[in-house]
């Protein structure tokens, strides 16, 4: 709940992101083991990139996981991907820029230390401060004195930010530079949880286990092998867990892990290899899904690389958009889970939500006389040639990178230009893309944070932003994205991200690739699988059999 000037814009958005999107123990015995509400649920699962910090975690792996260890001021509803509040009893403002946070009674972590307003600023404090090295700190940048916790250049001058007042036990003011209309909307996101006093206590031992306030609990972790989770009896939520827990298993290949599902070893998949799809039907039935969700797969360019940032490129980088053969490479190897790329936010946000068809245009339209006639009036290819990289454990990345690669080569129709540099697991992919060693075109699959258009531009190409991988910078994308937050009219404040997206049709920092359906499949022994409109299972809805 809000004062009297409210985001219109922001309520309006999440309403369209509404009708898009649909608007303890156990035997670890064959598929998980047990039954009934005790029941444990096996589950295919990736090593996150880092340790399950909130603040450090910005890819899917760890967010699964986080998704079920910690409960935030909001929550985007599974089912709509409505932002509804959570903790937060409600959330005032008169102006889009100063806000109240008052928060519900009674929310526990799973140590019985209480949630308070202290619980929020504290963690909002370390995940801003640069000393931390918090991958999600520019999450925090629009409160007054980040900029002293996380200075660009030097020594921090404070360790908190004076935006970020506790008042009592249950409230605390955020103060922001500038008004942000749709600010309450994105506190569902991981990066905005609470932390316990633990966390700053003994933090090496709260990384080995760590304790959260949401309807499970870590009961172990090996890296390379999985991470068993089980239900919190004490979680006071609504969304209580129905199972007795989630074994995460870690596969280094999705065709491995589809087979263990069909073979009864697993219960369930969320990521169903390319080369199944031809017989998932068949072999799942009903117990197959395929939905629209918020995910865009692109191409991203390393603008650090002297070569592929220098002015001109980017009409190679144009030209190589046009070089790739989307229908044929999403019907032959992806069939119905994947549609072409057309802008670079998603079909499931709607038109009113901000997707347009047209944005792209052009540029992705396969055209190979076009694309080899840009390839050249901008100079060529680096060195002649144009590597791509992604992992290949999970998504079937190896697949369409050759069938791009495959598709360029023949558009160019100069030999084998381009070559796949396949990177075994996802946190070694997201390491070395992290820390600007890769100098060919990456793959930078987005899953959204929350369902607003702001969330497909600002974190991947505002100057400096936190998945911003490729270091793209433009002035005046960064003043249109500032403007449309601060826009309180809907239509106005889209027409204003549009606008920006059009300078990314100009300059193609990334290529975008298809829209992502989210895919998942799951044993006889498990009931009630969804996928929220993120593509991740809501694991704690799931029941055994």
């Amino acid at each position: 709940m809000r004062g009297a000037t409210h985001a219109k814009w922001a309520a309006c958005a999440v309403a369209v992101a509404l009708t898009a999107t649909a608007c303890g123990g156990g035997s670890d015995s064959g598929g998980g083991g047990g039954g009934g509400a005790g029941g444990i649920v096996s589950s295919s699962w990736g090593d996150p990139q880092n340790p399950l910090e909130p603040a450090n975690t910005n890819e899917v792996q760890g967010g699964k996981v986080l998704d079920m260890l910690f409960r935030g001021l909001k929550r985007y509803d599974p089912k709509t991907g409505e932002a509804v509040n959570m903790l937060a009893e409600k959330i005032d403002t008169t102006d889009s820029q100063n806000f109240t946070i008052t928060l519900k009674d009674g929310w526990k972590f799973s140590n019985d230390e209480p949630v308070t307003a202290q619980s929020f600023v504290d963690a909002w404090n370390y995940g801003a401060d640069v000393r931390n090295k918090q991958n999600n700190s520019p999450f925090f940048s629009d409160i007054v004195g980040y900029e002293d916790v996380h200075p660009a250049t030097g020594e921090p001058k404070a360790k908190t930010m004076s935006g970020l007042v506790v008042k009592d036990p249950k409230t605390f003011t955020v103060a922001l530079k500038h008004k942000f209309s749709t600010w309450p909307e994105t506190l569902g996101y991981q990066a905005f949880s609470p932390l316990p006093k633990a966390f700053f206590t003994d933090h090496a031992g709260w990384l080995d286990k760590p304790v959260g306030n949401g309807p499970y609990t870590v009961d172990s972790y090996t890296k390379g092998t999985g991470m068993k989770l089980r239900k919190w009896d004490g979680y006071t939520g609504a969304d209580k867990a129905l199972n007795g827990g989630v074994d995460l298993k870690v596969y280094t290949d999705s065709n491995t892990a589809y087979t263990d599902l069909i073979s009864g070893n697993l219960d369930l998949v969320d990521d169903i290899p390319a080369q199944q799809l031809k017989n998932v039907k068949n072999d799942l039935g009903d117990r197959y899904i395929n939905q629209p969700a918020l995910i865009i797969q692109t191409l991203t360019f390393p603008l650090y690389d002297p070569q592929w940032g220098k002015e001109g490129m980017e009409k190679v980088r144009r030209g190589i958009s046009m070089a790739i053969n989307r229908d044929e490479i999403t019907q032959q190897i992806f069939r119905e889970t994947r549609t072409p790329g057309k802008d670079w936010t998603s079909p499931a946000l709607g038109a009113k939500g901000g997707f347009n068809a047209t944005l792209c245009g052009d540029a992705c339209k396969y055209d190979p006389a076009a694309a080899k006639k840009l390839i050249q009036e901008g100079g060529g290819l680096p060195g002649g040639k144009v590597t791509l990289t992604s992992n290949v454990d999970t998504g079937s990345h190896r697949e369409w990178m050759d069938a791009v690669c495959n598709s360029i080569n023949n558009a160019i129709g100069e030999g084998p230009v381009c070559t796949v540099n396949p990177i075994g697991t996802f946190a070694d992919f997201r390491n070395q893309q992290s820390a600007y060693k890769l100098t060919g075109p990456f793959r930078s699959g987005w899953q959204a944070d929350y369902p607003l258009i702001q969330n497909f531009l600002q974190p991947l190409y505002y100057t400096g932003a936190s998945s911003n991988y490729g270091k793209f910078s433009n002035p005046d994308f960064d003043k249109l994205v500032d403007e449309a937050n601060q826009e309180s009219d809907a239509p106005k404040a889209i027409a204003k991200f549009q606008d920006a997206e059009k300078i990314l049709a100009e300059q193609m920092p990334s290529i975008p690739l298809w829209y992502q359906n989210g895919s998942a499949g799951h044993s006889e022994r498990i009931s009630d699988v969804a996928l929220n409109q993120f593509s991740v299972p809501v694991y704690n809805q799931i029941t055994v059999s």
